[in-house]
């Protein structure tokens, strides 16, 4: 998954306002946020645990495990992303959500 760069790591308070203004209701507007948010932090995980099922084995002690260097820099990395709620909600204030009435959520 992709993650533009201009996406804060920290929170940011919004205004209503402009939560709304695109569906007409706010509570309809984080519903859709917070389903994108769930497809994106699922999106993560799964891309995380194929990166480091690479470096798992059955044979490995916990020494080895702690001492695995490439495997700590790829945790790291995920560690430092926004958080999911953080990119849906900049996803949708830019416009690159489109959803369907039934609730539905689809990436743009």
């Amino acid at each position: 998954m992709e993650i533009k760069k201009n996406i804060p790591n920290n929170t940011i308070t919004r205004k209503l306002v402009d939560l709304d203004r695109e569906t007409g209701n706010v509570y309809e507007s984080i519903n859709i946020i917070a389903r994108r948010a769930n497809q994106i932090a699922t999106e993560l995980k799964t891309e995380l645990n194929r990166k480091l099922a690479d470096f798992s084995s059955p044979t490995d002690t916990m020494e080895e495990t702690f001492e695995n260097r490439e495997q700590i820099e790829i945790s790291r990395y995920y560690e430092r992303l926004p958080k999911p709620a953080i990119i849906a909600t900049e996803e949708f204030l830019d416009g690159e959500l489109f959803y369907k009435e039934n609730k539905e959520v689809k990436e743009a």
